[in-house]
């Protein structure tokens, strides 16, 4: 826990474009993470439920047209 302290301390004494880079750089890592959550997720099922979904509402013509 002191080095996240230490860690929060030095973030807030960046410069503001180091500070830009980091924020861009964090955004980069979530969106890896969840991309992989997502196609761990998909390969193992657990989203088959939405396609279950997707296909009654086609087969009752609820689905609109994007």
């Amino acid at each position: 826990m002191l080095a996240l302290k230490k860690i929060e301390k030095e973030i807030l004494t960046l410069p503001e474009k180091d500070y830009s880079n980091l924020r861009i750089w964090f955004y980069s890592q979530d969106s890896k993470k969840w991309d992989n959550e997502i196609k761990q997720d998909s390969e193992s099922g657990k989203l088959d439920f939405l396609i279950n979904e997707a296909l009654i509402e086609k087969s009752q013509d609820k689905l609109k047209n994007l």
